[in-house]
C-alpha cells in the first residue's frame, strides 16, 4: 500500500519529512525488534512503555514512516496524531481491507467463561455445517480439530488481530469467534472491528489493576455492546449483577436475547443435577422443555452451556440438534480438566474471587462424603492485589484443606504475595505454605487419599511460569500427571 493512500484515509494532525509519499508500505509493526524493512512503525503509548523511544531501532530495522505522537529527530516521513493507541487499529483495519465487514464476527466476553463459550460455539456452527474460526486465550485455530496457534494475548493487538482476519477470510472461513478482553476493548485493539454479536457471560472482580474500578471495568466490557448496530444481536446472561446494566448498553435496534437459572430469560434451566459424570438439567426453552446431560461439571459449565445456546438461538440453529452436540463435549483445556483419578486431580484456570468459588463449589459437588476437598493455589504478581485475601477466605471457607504456593509472581516476592493471602483466613494454623509450586503440588499428594478431590487453581492450561528475572517452563497438568501417577 502506498504511504499516500494509507495518509488519505486516516485522521492526523500534522504530516512531517513527506518528501516521497509514494513509498510502498509492506507491513504494519509497533515493536521495533519485530521491525521489517518497509513497514511503517507506530509509537504506541502503554503503561510501562513508550514506542516513540525505540523509533531509532525501528527505523534501523527497515521501518520507512511513523506514525507519532510528538515529532521524531528521524529524517523519515512522520505522521503525527493525537492518539497512537487509537489510530493503530483505523490504520490495522484500512491495510488489510477491513476483514471483519467480509465475516461473521462474534465477540464473547466476561470476566469468566470466555473460552469454554467461543468453543462450543464453534462446535455449533461446525454441527450446523459451517466452518468457523476461534481466536481466544489458548491462541486461535481455524476449525475444532485444529492445533492452537500462538497467542500473546487472549485478544490481540489490532494488526495481529486484523492480519489473522484476513487470513482467515483468505481461508474461505466466514464465520468467526473470539474472547474480548476488557484490556482489548480499553485499549482500543478491536476498534473498527465489526461484530454481528457479542456474547457477555459474567462480571466479577478482576484486571482492577488495570482497571482500577468495578465501574470502569464495566465501561470498558460495555464497549462490545454499545457498538452492535441494527441487524446484529446481543446475549446476556440475566442473572448476572450487572444484566440490566448490560442490556442498556443495547441499541433498541438490536436483538436482545437472555440467559438464567433465577431469573426469567429466553432460555433457562431448572432442575441442575451434578455427578462425577457430569452436569443434567432442564432446559426450558419458549415453553418447551428440553432434558440436557452433559459431560462437562459445574454449575459454570451450565451457564457457559446456556449463553452458547442462546448464541444458538439468536443464530436460528436448531436448538435440539444444539443441545445434542453441546452433550458430547468433554471440556476445554485447563478449565475444570480431571488429569488423574483416585484422588480425583482437577487443574482449572481459576484465578479470581468468583472464579475460584466457582470451581470449589463444583469440586464439593464431587467429592465423596468420606473424601476431603484439597486446594492448592497461588495470586498473581503484579496483578490486583486486593483480591489475594478474598482468594483466601474463599478457599478456607470452601476446602477442607488450603495449600497456599507461587502463581506468576513476576516481579513480586512470592513470599508477599503469600502473606496477602493469608491475610484473608481466620487461621493459618491449617494452612500449608511452599512458595515452590513443584514442591506445593508433591505436598498435596503426600496428603491426598484416596476418596479425596484435589483441586489445582490459577493457570489452568498454561504451560509457563513467570518469575522476576525470567519464564521456565511449568505446566499445573504435567506436573499433576508426573507426581500423582
Amino acid at each position: 500500500m502506498r504511504l499516500r493512500t494509507l495518509i488519505d484515509n486516516i485522521n492526523y494532525v500534522e504530516l512531517v519529512n513527506m518528501d516521497n509519499m509514494s513509498d510502498e508500505i509492506m507491513g504494519i509493526s509497533y515493536n521495533s525488534k519485530k521491525t521489517a524493512p518497509n513497514d511503517l512503525f507506530i509509537c504506541l503509548t502503554g503503561e510501562h512503555v513508550d514506542g516513540h523511544e525505540y523509533a531509532e531501532e525501528a527505523f534501523d530495522n527497515g521501518a520507512i514512516a511513523f506514525v507519532v505522537e510528538r515529532r521524531l529527530n528521524l529524517d523519515a516521513p512522520q505522521i503525527v496524531v493525537e492518539n497512537t493507541s487509537e489510530i493503530i487499529a483505523q490504520i490495522s483495519d484500512f491495510f488489510f481491507g477491513s476483514p471483519s465487514q467480509k465475516l461473521n464476527v462474534i465477540g464473547v466476553t466476561g470476566t469468566n467463561g470466555k473460552t469454554t463459550v467461543t468453543h462450543l460455539i464453534q462446535k455449533l456452527y461446525e454441527a450446523n455445517g459451517q466452518q468457523c474460526a476461534l481466536i481466544g486465550t489458548l491462541g486461535h485455530k481455524f476449525f475444532s480439530g485444529d492445533t492452537y496457534h500462538d497467542a500473546k494475548h487472549t485478544t490481540p493487538q489490532a494488526p495481529e488481530l486484523q492480519r489473522l482476519l484476513e487470513d482467515i477470510n483468505e481461508k474461505c472461513i466466514k464465520n468467526v469467534v473470539m474472547e474480548v478482553s476488557s484490556h482489548a476493548l480499553a485499549q482500543h485493539r478491536v476498534d473498527f472491528c465489526d461484530f454481528n454479536g457479542a456474547v457477555f457471560t459474567n462480571l466479577t472482580q478482576d484486571h482492577l489493576d488495570f482497571h482500577i474500578t468495578m465501574n470502569n471495568y464495566f465501561k470498558a466490557k460495555a464497549i462490545l455492546f454499545e457498538n452492535l448496530v441494527a441487524g446484529d444481536f446481543a446475549v446476556i446472561n440475566k442473572d448476572d449483577e450487572y444484566s440490566e446494566r448490560f442490556i442498556n448498553a443495547v441499541s433498541p435496534t438490536v436483538s436482545l436475547y437472555t440467559y438464567g437459572i433465577k431469573n426469567d430469560a429466553d432460555i433457562k434451566a431448572k432442575d441442575v443435577v451434578f455427578n462425577h459424570s457430569g452436569a443434567s438439567f432442564t432446559c426450558i426453552v419458549k415453553d418447551r422443555e428440553y432434558k440436557v446431560n452433559l459431560k462437562m461439571n459445574g454449575m459454570f459449565s451450565v451457564y457457559n452451556v446456556l449463553a452458547a445456546l442462546t448464541t444458538a438461538l439468536a443464530l436460528g440453529m436448531d436448538i435440539e440438534k444444539s443441545i445434542k452436540t453441546l452433550e458430547e463435549i468433554g471440556g476445554v483445556a485447563g478449565r475444570f480438566e480431571v488429569i488423574v483419578n483416585k484422588p480425583t486431580v482437577i487443574v482449572d484456570y481459576a484465578h479470581t474471587p468468583d472464579g475460584l468459588e466457582n470451581v470449589l463449589k463444583a469440586a464439593r459437588d464431587i467429592t465423596p462424603s468420606d473424601g476431603r476437598l484439597i486446594c492448592l493455589f497461588g495470586c498473581g504478581g503484579d496483578r490486583d492485589a486486593t483480591k489475594r485475601p478474598k482468594m483466601g477466605a474463599i478457599a478456607e471457607e470452601l476446602a477442607d484443606v488450603v495449600i497456599v504456593t507461587s502463581d506468576n509472581p513476576r516481579s513480586e516476592e512470592p513470599q508477599q504475595i503469600i502473606t496477602d493471602i493469608l491475610a484473608g483466613l481466620k487461621s493459618v494454623n491449617e494452612v500449608i505454605v511452599e512458595p515452590d509450586r513443584e514442591l506445593a503440588i508433591k505436598e498435596a499428594h503426600k496428603i491426598a487419599r484416596e476418596n479425596d478431590v484435589v483441586l489445582i487453581a490459577g493457570k489452568g492450561h498454561e504451560d509457563y511460569q513467570i518469575l522476576a528475572n525470567e519464564t521456565i517452563h511449568f505446566d499445573d497438568r504435567e506436573k499433576a500427571r508426573e507426581i500423582f501417577i
